[in-house]
């Protein structure tokens, strides 16, 4: 992959990330953080994890190491979600407006939250991100079923029609 694939994929992951949160509006703050069962307990926590886990990778990619991800009590509700996470899609999307052939080489030293050490080079935890969000967009998917709720479609292929549709409007 290069860069302008690079780019391509994290424009698809913000589209799709904020189709998801659209689709939790019609959610009540009971159903928003209501315990069912999943890897994480409800709707939220789900989020809160996807915003988390992108979050603490693009301050890896800065040569920061955060001890541990957000809590997903720091997100009483949807709004309070959607705030942060919109602070944090424009400094991810500068990151990825910057990058060089040479950036997605370069080899990153961090340790994860438990303080295990890893090293590796860019593009493969690049890549990481957006498959482990689409891997938890799809559980939110599931639990929006579970609560009576229409998820909509954050498919690659979606994205890549919807584009389509607009570059020939």
């Amino acid at each position: 992959m290069d860069v302008e694939d690079f780019r391509l994929l994290y424009d698809y992951n913000s589209w799709a990330n904020r189709r998801t949160l659209d689709s939790c509006v019609v959610l009540s703050p009971e159903q928003f953080t209501r315990d069912l069962g999943s890897s994480f307990r409800s709707v939220r926590d789900t989020l809160a994890h996807i915003y988390g886990a992108e979050w603490l990778w693009l301050e890896r990619w800065h040569g920061r190491v955060p001890p541990k991800l957000p809590s997903a009590t720091d997100f009483p509700d949807l709004n309070s979600l959607r705030a942060r996470w919109a602070e944090h899609e424009k400094n991810l999307s500068a990151f990825i407006s910057s990058l060089t052939p040479d950036e997605l080489q370069r080899v990153i030293k961090y340790r994860n939250t438990k303080g295990v050490p890893f090293e590796g080079p860019v593009w493969p935890m690049l890549q990481h991100v957006v498959n482990h969000s689409s891997y938890h967009r799809g559980q939110i998917a599931t639990l929006l079923r579970q609560l009576g709720a229409t998820p909509v479609s954050t498919d690659l292929i979606a994205f890549h029609r919807e584009r389509a549709a607009q570059a020939s409007a």
